[in-house]
């Protein structure tokens, strides 16, 4: 089966929840499954633009990227947190190649039209997928970050989870799984949902239900889905053991997001 698995937030901060999800990982690539990863880095990013004196704005849990911030966000996630992530996969013996979308022209990009304007913010517009085929038939796990080449020739900043449900897309892949911060969709009530339909999804978001960063995130998993991805799981990466039994074991933790 072919797997994407965005991860980001604590999953990249925290040294034990790093080793799990990318174990979990492992064990997917050992069972004989294809994976390709996309990783986020926000929490890095804005670390680093606060340490050169620059304050992060977010709208609608966009980060508003400027030019400036946009190269540092280019030296963050295609450098530091990407190669952190491939050494944490090569260290359990997965060969990782790190990418982001403008190295082979994987993954382009359009400015995202918004008002107010964003910045160096983009929309993915066009995909290659060969290059992650590439890497599986070399039994590799492609480690994608989330910049896009624009076709200004301009890099664009792209919400991690927008890119992974791109990825799973023009993969085909049969899962998509966000590894995240927190433990699944929450309700009105407060607990976890285990399970939303997507034609949820704008209602929730319009009664403040759902808000900020998870907004994205569920646009996302709409996407893949009505774009053939066959399942689509918010997984707290706490659970990342979990993975390997996704598609062949009923699990209890996270949110499915489903058609209907």
């Amino acid at each position: 089966m072919k797997y994407v698995v965005k991860l980001g937030g604590a999953g990249l901060e925290n040294p034990a929840l790093l080793e799990g999800c990318t174990r979990a990982i492992t064990d997917l690539v050992r069972d004989g499954h294809q994976v390709a990863v996309v990783h986020g880095g926000g929490v890095q990013l804005t670390r680093t633009l606060k340490a050169l004196g620059k304050q992060s704005e977010f709208i609608d849990g966009l980060r508003v990227t400027d030019a400036e911030t946009r190269d540092v966000a280019l030296m963050v996630f295609a450098g530091k947190v990407n190669k952190g992530l491939v050494a944490a996969l090569g260290a359990l013996g997965v060969p990782a190649l790190g990418l982001s979308g403008g190295d082979g022209l994987l993954f382009r990009a359009r400015k995202k039209r918004t008002a107010p304007d964003l910045g160096f913010v983009g929309e993915i517009a066009a995909s290659d997928p060969r290059w992650i085929e590439a890497a599986w038939k070399l039994g590799g796990v492609p480690v994608l970050c989330s910049m896009a080449l624009g076709f200004d020739g301009e890099y664009y900043n792209i919400n991690a989870d927008e890119m992974a449900a791109a990825c799973a897309m023009t993969c085909r892949a049969d899962a998509l799984v966000f590894l995240t911060d927190v433990p699944g969709v929450k309700g009105a009530g407060g607990d976890v949902l285990r399970w939303i339909a997507i034609d949820q999804i704008a209602e929730m978001a319009q009664s403040g239900v759902i808000s900020g960063g998870m907004l994205p995130k569920l646009a996302a998993c709409r996407e893949a889905l009505l774009n053939g991805v066959k399942r689509v799981r918010i997984l707290p990466a706490e659970a990342a053991g979990a993975l390997p039994d996704l598609c062949s074991s009923r699990v209890a933790e996270g949110t499915e997001v489903m058609v209907a």
